[in-house]
């Protein structure tokens, strides 16, 4: 009986996946065409950045507030170093204009010996012996015009003298010019400088929400809050070092004598001058601050100490920079009143102490001189100034 041939398909030899039915298959595929579909006609974009909080916001503005003062104290170095430059320049103008006079003085001389001198040759010897009114007379002559001779070699030489000086001056003038206007030019930089970063944060203010200016000023209550706390322990530390001092005072009364080593008196002389800076500027509190300004009307920081101590016969360089380097650093628990506390990394801001941990500062621009913790700032160091 002939084989019938099989009509089964061959059984396949692939490795079989778990089955998948039609409508699991089909689910798939139409999820497959979506996804595709979405991601052609809306393609995903990066999502906006979140707006910044309102502690962000009060840390850029104390940075660019802080940003400001260390432009401020450039400001200031630049100027002072400017109005120096222009009272030399001032001077060596002044000294051309006495060497020019000079210069033109004995060309004058020059010139009168010079007509003289062709007055007296203009007529030969011999015709000047037959026209004289005597031999003598013709001899006082030519003497005399001998000795105009001697006194115009000398004021040749002194004009020429004259002259190269006042070359000399007046080159140095032109140089002090030109270098004058470049920092004037550097000086106009600074200033933009200090006005731009003022400008972005009074931008970053005006853009607050009323709710966010709320916020703002709690936070800023806080941290008055949290200064203020510091500046009483330090209040009662100063209070309990004063009650001890006091007490070894009383004890030294009793003990026998001894030699004075004269450390009281040094004391007592700075505490004099401290009290006439410290009355200066209470009698400022309420002005202004004004960036660039050191009185009378409005101050900086820095403007603020110097005068103070001015007011008590010290004289303190006029920018952050150079008043700490002057007199002796002294540590935070030591201060005492009149001494100048830092602040900053950059030592962009300065504060006069009054004790119990105050001082009085002017703070910053929009802000009037007023007592302060000195713990409101970072504290970069301390001097005492006399």
């Amino acid at each position: 009986m002939p084989v019938l041939a099989s009509h089964r398909k061959p059984r396949s030899t692939r490795t079989h996946s778990p089955a998948v039915g039609v409508t699991t298959a089909a689910a798939l595929a139409s999820v497959t065409l979506l996804s595709t579909q979405s991601a052609e006609a809306a393609p995903v974009t990066p999502s906006a950045p979140s707006a910044p909080t309102v502690e962000e916001i009060q840390k850029k503005v104390d940075d660019l507030y802080r940003q400001a003062g260390t432009a401020t104290q450039e400001y200031n170095r630049a100027k002072e170093a400017t109005d120096q430059q222009r009272t030399k320049v001032d001077g060596i103008l002044d000294d051309v204009a006495r060497r020019t006079d000079a210069v033109n003085e004995s060309r004058r001389a020059l010139g009168s010996y010079a007509a003289a001198q062709y007055r007296g040759g203009a007529v030969g010897p011999t015709a000047a012996l037959i026209f004289a009114d005597s031999p003598q007379a013709y001899f006082d002559q030519t003497h005399l015009m001998d000795r105009l001779t001697e006194r115009q070699r000398g004021a040749v030489a002194d004009y020429e003298s004259k002259r190269a000086a006042a070359a000399k001056q007046r080159a140095e003038a032109t140089k002090s010019l030109e270098s004058l206007t470049d920092s004037q030019a550097a000086l106009q930089t600074k200033k933009r400088t200090v006005q731009s970063k003022l400008a972005e944060a009074r931008t970053l203010l005006a853009r607050l929400t009323a709710e966010e200016k709320a916020r703002l000023a709690e936070l800023e209550r806080k941290r008055e809050a949290e200064a203020r706390r510091q500046a009483e322990e330090k209040a009662k530390a100063e209070a309990a070092e004063a009650e001890r001092r006091r007490q070894a005072e009383a004890a030294a009364a009793t003990a026998p004598t001894t030699p004075s080593t004269g450390g009281s008196g040094s004391g007592s002389t700075y505490a004099a001058k401290a009290e006439k800076a410290l009355d200066f500027a209470r009698s400022q509190i309420g002005k202004p601050y004004v960036w660039g300004a050191t009185g009378p009307s409005s101050y900086d920081c820095s403007g603020l100490t110097q005068a103070a101590w001015k007011a008590a016969g010290v004289d303190l360089p006029r920018t952050t920079w150079d008043q700490v380097e002057v007199g002796t650093r002294v540590a935070t628990a030591d201060l005492l009143p009149g001494d100048l506390v830092f602040f900053y990394d950059d030592i962009s801001h300065v504060g006069l102490y009054i004790g119990d941990g105050m001082m009085i500062h002017a703070p910053k621009p929009g802000a009037n001189v007023r007592e302060e913790s000195i713990y409101y700032m970072p504290i970069y160091g301390s001097v005492r100034p006399a």
